[in-house]
């Protein structure tokens, strides 16, 4: 088969997986995204040094799209809880850029082992720790404003929308579950358009562009994961209030746990 058409079916493949767990389980496809585009760019023949810079980077971009059809989504069923949004989203945009900024003054093989230990540890929490019940309301400005930089740029720094963040956080804070996941999934979108500006600024003036590209994002990948990810979302979410959700999260959770060990040990 041709190289071309072989690389378009493995990002169409990625972003129909991406977009489904995005709707289905409230998590961020970048989970999915980063191991994924990591693989198909080493194949690719991507420079070594950069290839997480690029799996992150395009993995920020592809939420964009993502994010806006999940949240539409989720807003049409009365789960997103825009008050919260508000309040997170300067702080978000905020972290989001150091945490792009932080990405790109990081090595490569660097970058690959702290996704792995993240991956792992997602896959821990989800498999075996409970979704933390509500001890309070949410914060003030202030708090509302630290929470949401430390999301924005532990999730920059790792592509992911943010959604195994935002979640739990909400949670503690006394949102409902679903709530909090249309929430989370809403608060993606400044994660990833602050993110994605952040790669961009951060992967200028490179040596060895692959071409089509950037900064960070290699545009091919975003266009064939954007083409399968946006249609997916929606099913997801709409499949989330009819399947039972503990066992897809227990065997995503194992998913996760392999792709995790996989990165570290690579």
């Amino acid at each position: 088969m041709d190289p071309i058409a072989v690389s378009l079916l493995a990002y169409l493949s990625t972003g129909a997986v991406a977009g489904l767990l995005a709707g289905l389980l409230g998590i961020g496809g970048g989970l999915v995204i980063v191991p994924a585009l990591a693989a198909i760019f080493a194949l690719e023949g991507f420079p070594k040094t950069l290839l997480m810079h690029f799996a992150l980077g395009t993995s920020l971009a592809t939420i964009v799209p993502t994010s806006i059809a999940s949240l539409l989504a989720h807003h049409r069923r009365g789960c997103v809880h825009w008050g919260a949004v508000r309040a997170l989203s300067p702080g978000i945009v905020l972290g989001a850029l150091v945490g792009a900024w932080l990405a790109g003054q990081s090595s490569s093989n660097g970058l690959r082992v702290v996704f792995g230990v993240f991956e792992v540890l997602v896959a821990l929490q989800l498999a075996f720790g409970r979704q933390p019940g509500a001890h309070r309301g949410l914060p003030g400005v202030f708090g509302q404003g630290l929470a949401g930089t430390l999301i924005g740029a532990v999730s920059s720094l790792l592509g992911i929308g943010g959604g195994t963040l935002t979640v739990p956080y909400l949670r503690w804070n006394g949102i409902d579950i679903r709530v909090a996941v249309g929430t989370a999934a809403t608060c993606g979108l400044p994660i990833a358009i602050a993110g994605s500006a952040g790669y961009v600024v951060a992967g200028l003036g490179l040596e060895e562009p692959p071409g089509l590209n950037s900064g960070f994002i290699y545009w091919p990948a975003l266009a064939g994961i954007t083409l399968a990810s946006v249609p997916m979302a929606p099913l997801g979410a709409r499949l989330a209030h009819r399947l039972p959700r503990n066992v897809l999260v227990r065997v995503f959770a194992l998913v996760l746990a392999v792709i995790g060990v996989r990165m570290i040990m690579i």
